[in-house]
């Protein structure tokens, strides 16, 4: 007996469902030992004490459903026919409400759904995203046009049945992709962003910033990522590939100073501004290639104390963690969410000399494949 109706009607989103939670655990630590065993001590993977309902962000695609009604879900797994979804197991229940809202105001505003391959009607997908700390949900209506007729219409009628909405943005995304987000966005309703906080820092989340999706259990990898650190509040310590500066500014009260470097644009000025928000003083952020700025470090005579990395499921570059390795700080904390990748770079590293000390997998995400690991390594 599946505990979601939607298990078998090809959602995808959770392959790990039938499998009990204990299992699933089971799963992911033989997988990171496979894989990773071989460097050094694997700890006993971190999971949740409570799998269900941690997504604080759902993107829902509209389609036309019976008689010319609007419904919203996600692709079936393989196809681009939606699945309607009228609630998730992983959503804060908070992001089903608003998707609710969402289509009966949408509806009742006559907006059709986009139909890709005649290519007219007007809305694509809604994004919502729900903030722990204050309660807040952010709306973003992705339109195929910059048009929106009755707008106002539209953002008093969600407001009233979800009343949680605190914003309501409208991205507009003409193009011909199965990208969700333009480039494009209008202000409806609100400050356009939600605050959120993680292990005590404040941060503005937009539609569009990269921002971890379970924050429970992404405190919790935080703390495994500043204790693998072990700072003292003297260190120097580098942040690449430091997005929006969640972990940067997280450390950022136990060292002395921080850098943080990205090479999004866009996520650089985040940084700065979450930096601002918390009143942080002490943590800088830079656009450049990582490596690129480690290199320049490297030149210049300076030396960061620890390097923390966190690279996309690509993983990282023969050219930084060869940076890394004339950088020479005293330890680097490698966090990954694809261990596979991990496992490539790590063995680039030891072959010159790095030593492994330990290796933290946790689950971020329950009932998908999906599982970080937080590996400490010293130069020996």
């Amino acid at each position: 007996m599946y505990p979601c109706p939607l298990f078998k009607k090809g959602c995808g989103g959770c392959p790990l469902l039938a499998l009990p939670y204990p299992g699933q655990l089971q799963k992911k630590q033989a997988h990171v030992q496979k894989l990773l065993g071989g460097f050094g001590p694997v700890r006993p993977i971190l999971g949740m004490a409570d799998p269900w309902h941690y997504r604080n962000k759902a993107v829902s695609t509209f389609a036309a459903g019976p008689g010319r009604s609007l419904r919203s879900g996600i692709y079936a797994q393989g196809t681009h026919k939606v699945v309607p979804v009228e609630a998730c197991l992983l959503h804060h229940p908070a992001l089903d409400e608003a998707i609710a809202a969402v289509r009966t105001a949408a509806a009742a505003c006559l907006y059709e759904p986009f139909n890709e391959d005649a290519r007219t009607g007007l809305l694509r997908h809604v994004l919502v995203r729900h903030s722990r700390a204050a309660g807040e949900v952010l709306v973003c209506l992705v339109t195929a046009a910059p048009e929106l007729p009755g707008s106002r219409a539209f953002v008093a009628k969600l407001r009233q049945l979800c009343p949680q909405v605190s914003t309501v943005v409208q991205n507009i995304n003409p193009r011909h992709s199965s990208a969700v987000l333009g480039s494009a966005e209008k202000v409806l309703y609100g400050r356009g962003c939600i605050q959120d906080s993680l292990c005590g820092v404040r941060f503005q989340v937009s539609a569009s910033s990269f921002y971890q999706v379970n924050p429970v259990q992404t405190e919790l990898l935080y703390n495994q990522v500043i204790a693998a650190a072990a700072l003292t509040g003297a260190e120097t310590l580098l942040d690449a590939y430091c997005g929006v500066g969640t972990i940067g500014l997280s450390c950022a009260g136990r060292a002395r100073h921080v850098l943080g470097v990205e090479v999004n644009r866009s996520a650089v000025q985040c940084a700065v501004q979450n930096a601002r928000l918390n009143g942080i003083r002490n943590a800088r952020f830079v656009c450049a290639d990582a490596g690129k700025a480690m290199l320049d470090l490297a030149a210049s005579g300076q030396r960061p104390d620890v390097v923390i990395l966190d690279p996309p499921r690509a993983g990282s570059t023969p050219e930084f963690l060869t940076a890394l390795d004339a950088l020479a700080p005293r330890r680097a904390v490698y966090v990954s969410c694809e261990p596979a990748t991990q496992r490539r770079d790590l063995e680039f590293l030891v072959q010159r000399g790095w030593h492994v000390e330990h290796i933290q997998p946790v689950d971020l995400f329950p009932h998908t494949e999906h599982v970080e690991s937080i590996v400490q390594i010293t130069r020996t």
